[in-house]
């Protein structure tokens, strides 16, 4: 762009000028340029009017007709010739600065920049006299496009308040012998090169986005008030403190995507079911925000109640689909529900399209949990089914949500890969499991989705550990005579584990109870079986009858239903459930003395 002679390219302006020329008249004197600084080796034409209004000193206007009109505009609208750069710059609302030179000294600054920052001394350095230039960061900027020649633009750049107690949007204050803002503001600034006679210069345009840049903070500003807000929900949700099950040990680690994602629906539970028993939980409900929030806290309870009936895995994923769509038609969520039985060795589970669990055996290999996998909740119309992965003693399985191994440059199934690698060499409690894997997938506090992990470990106990487990079981065979052969079983068994005699005569007269029921009112084969863990004394009888019993209350005169009833009366806990293969297990447990 060239200040120097712009002025003399408006439309209209050489045709004038010959005209002017033609009749003996000549272009009058340039006017004072205020902006020109006295001790500057060259002047900024681009800063000045090239030419004064003709005619003026004769009282009249070249080109004006009769009637008023003047030539190349309405009556009374000055010719484009007549327009100098100074009255098409110092008319703009935004603010317009030259510099000249690689010192940038001023040459020229519009009214709308003098009423911001106030007046500028002309033939001033930038850095000395400009300490709004300096704060806008636009020095190096300066530099840049006189090397380069090229534009460069930056977008609200803001100055800070230099006074104090200044009352009025454009008072100002001295500052250092400079005039300075007396509020913050916040400008959008584009530096474009000019040729100036005998050196390069710099135009400022600077447009005042202050309004702008405040109605964004505050729209920042009720951003991260809704994101703590959901956030909080979300925390509030998910467990305050996991369950520790006598034969697991588990952690599990929730991390909120940062601060440019709202808040997701991923949650994690830890359900003690009885008889050693334990549900692992994990979820994702698609969405952000407060909803999804929401959403995933009511199928979190909605999954603790149901796995109080102790269904397996796949009636409980049945029954929460159906919960689900009921609640919102328009989420839909993905879950794994697992559970874990001690005398199995194994997690029973069912999906529903959520991703595989994954489980590190003590000699580090990994394997991924096979199909089935049905699909997310809320779609119905699916009979979910379960299935079964290994888990044996010194052994660490991960339930995980797609924010820890989704990654928008690589398939999902890469990710998967690579945390089954990362599981590989990750060794340590459960808390430490959960950290290196976080690290290893590079999840950061800025990450783009949130994170559940889960991770629980089967311990291979030795020592001191290993005397306080243990198990011991019987065949109930022989008809009437099993009874008094179990309750012989179990006062041996007891008395071996060196339990306190009246918690191993309560132990035997539970026993006797729950034979006799499975006795009277199931079918064989009939199996009693003993555990004892470092904290509770457990007691489960099977049969192959699925009718689960109730407790209820007997009359006096009534002969039986009482077994049930005194079993609840003398135990910690007691249950019922319906075995895989058919039939039932009717369940006590009895906690131990500190």
């Amino acid at each position: 762009m060239n200040f120097t002679r712009w002025s003399a390219r408006l439309p209209g302006t050489q045709r004038r000028i010959a005209a002017r020329t033609d009749t003996g008249d000549s272009p009058a004197k340039p006017r004072d340029n205020s902006a020109h600084s006295p001790g500057a080796k060259s002047s900024v034409p681009a800063a000045r009017g090239e030419f004064e209004r003709h005619g003026e000193q004769h009282g009249d206007r070249a080109g004006e007709h009769q009637d008023g009109r003047q030539d190349g505009g309405p009556a009374g609208i000055p010719a484009l010739e007549e327009l100098s750069v100074r009255d098409v710059l110092g008319g703009l609302p935004a603010l317009v600065a030259l510099v000249y030179g690689p010192d940038h000294r001023v040459a020229y600054v519009n009214d709308a920049y003098t009423d911001a920052f106030g007046p500028r001394e002309p033939g001033t350095a930038a850095a000395d006299g400009c300490p709004e230039l300096v704060e806008l960061g636009l020095m190096p900027l300066m530099d840049q496009v006189l090397r380069s020649g090229k534009p460069r633009t930056v977008k609200s750049r803001k100055v800070q308040a230099a006074t104090s107690g200044t009352t009025g949007a454009t008072a100002n204050a001295t500052v250092n012998g400079s005039a300075t803002v007396a509020r913050d503001g916040s400008y959008t600034v584009t530096c474009t090169p000019v040729e100036t006679s005998g050196s390069g210069g710099v135009l400022i345009f600077a447009a005042d986005v202050t309004d702008h840049a405040e109605a964004a903070e505050r729209l920042r500003a009720s951003e991260r008030r809704l994101r703590e807000t959901a956030v909080a929900l979300q925390r509030s949700l998910l467990p305050q403190e996991l369950e520790q099950p006598d034969d697991l040990r588990v952690a599990a680690t929730y991390q909120p995507g940062g601060t440019d994602a709202a808040v997701g629906g991923d949650w994690y539970d830890v359900i003690t079911l009885g008889a050693g028993r334990t549900a692992l939980v994990i979820g994702d409900v698609m969405g952000r925000g407060v909803r999804a929030a929401a959403v995933m806290g009511q199928l979190r309870t909605a999954v603790r109640a149901y796995a109080r009936l102790d269904l397996p895995p796949h009636e409980v994923l049945q029954l929460l689909d159906g919960l689900a769509a009921e609640i919102d038609p328009s989420q839909i969520a993905t879950c794994v529900y697992a559970v874990h039985d001690p005398n199995e060795g194994r997690l029973v589970y069912a999906s529903a399209g959520h991703l595989p669990i994954l489980v590190r055996a003590e000699d580090g290999t990994v394997a991924r949990a096979a199909e089935p996998t049905g699909p997310p909740l809320g779609t119905g119309g699916w009979i979910h089914t379960s299935g079964t992965i290994d888990l044996a003693p010194g052994s660490t399985a991960v339930l995980y949500t797609d924010g820890l191994v989704e990654r928008r440059s690589e398939d999902i199934d890469e990710g998967v890969a690579s945390l089954e690698r990362a599981l590989a060499g990750a060794k340590g409690s459960p808390q430490v499991v959960c950290d290196r894997l976080i690290r290893a997938m590079g999840v950061t506090a800025e990450h783009d989705d949130d994170v559940a992990v889960l991770v629980l470990q089967h311990p291979a106990r030795t020592g001191h550990s290993a005397e306080l487990f243990h198990n011991a079981a019987l065949d109930l065979l022989g008809g009437i005579e099993a009874a008094p052969r179990a309750r012989a079983f179990a006062s041996g068994v007891l008395s071996s584990w060196r339990f306190p005699v009246e918690l191993k005569d309560l132990g035997v007269l539970a026993t006797s109870e729950l034979v006799a029921n499975s006795l009277q009112h199931g079918t064989p084969p009939m199996r009693l079986r003993l555990r004892r863990t470092d904290r509770r004394l457990i007691i489960e009888v099977t049969d192959g009858d699925d009718h689960l019993p109730l407790r209820r209350h007997a009359e006096p005169a009534d002969e039986a239903g009482r077994g049930i009833s005194i079993v609840a009366t003398i135990a910690s806990s007691w249950g019922s459930r319906r075995t895989p293969g058919g039939g039932k297990a009717v369940w006590c447990e009895f906690a131990l003395p500190h």
